[in-house]
């Protein structure tokens, strides 16, 4: 998605960019009491791991396994498409040299119309495959979030933050992880 800003276009990833850094910001701004009123705020913080949430956690290893079980189911159905245009190719140039000029023509039309079916079979089935992703990835979120609130609040946090590769945080105190206790709890929730 691109949009119009003043004087030139944003792609999608510089807009999820700014909002990241945009939000980065505004949390160091109130952290250090630069917003919302004269005083210092006292915050507690907490951080998170969701990648290792994700890899550690029984319903995190469920959910990459039901991933990776789709995605080989949709691998093994595209070799079997390969397999077959694979075949067609080698008929054909094996009998290329008997057919008459009017059969290649036929011959060469069918394996264009199958490489054309591949290929939108191939792009539908990645698809399928990037929204089943989606899915199971925002079902786990959805879990994780609750189970973070829950943990968080038990521990008096104001605020937990991802420190994910990619994600706003750039350091923090080994102390302030809180990563563990979220898959012990959410072990606990969800076996």
């Amino acid at each position: 998605m691109v949009r119009w800003n003043g004087n030139r276009w944003k792609s999608s990833a510089e807009l999820i960019e700014w909002a990241v850094l945009s939000a980065a910001v505004t949390i160091m701004l109130v952290l250090s009491g630069c917003v919302g009123g004269a005083g210092k705020i006292d915050a507690k913080i907490g951080v998170i791991n969701s990648q290792r949430l994700l890899n550690e956690t029984s319903a995190g290893k469920k959910a990459k396994e039901n991933l990776t079980a789709f995605s080989k189911n949709r691998q093994a159905l595209m070799e079997l498409e390969e397999k077959e245009l694979r075949r067609m190719e080698e008929d054909f140039v094996k009998q290329s040299s008997v057919l008459s000029p009017a059969a290649k023509r036929d011959r060469e039309e069918q394996f264009r119309r199958r490489m054309q079916e591949y290929q939108q079979k191939a792009s539908e089935l990645n698809r399928e495959v990037q929204e089943k992703q989606k899915d199971v990835l925002e079902g786990f979120r959805d879990k994780i979030e609750m189970i973070v609130a829950k943990v968080a609040k038990r521990l008096g946090l104001q605020v937990v933050v991802d420190k994910s590769k990619g994600g706003p945080t750039i350091y923090h105190e080994d102390g302030l992880d809180i990563s563990g206790l979220v898959i012990e709890e959410f072990n606990r929730e969800y076996p």
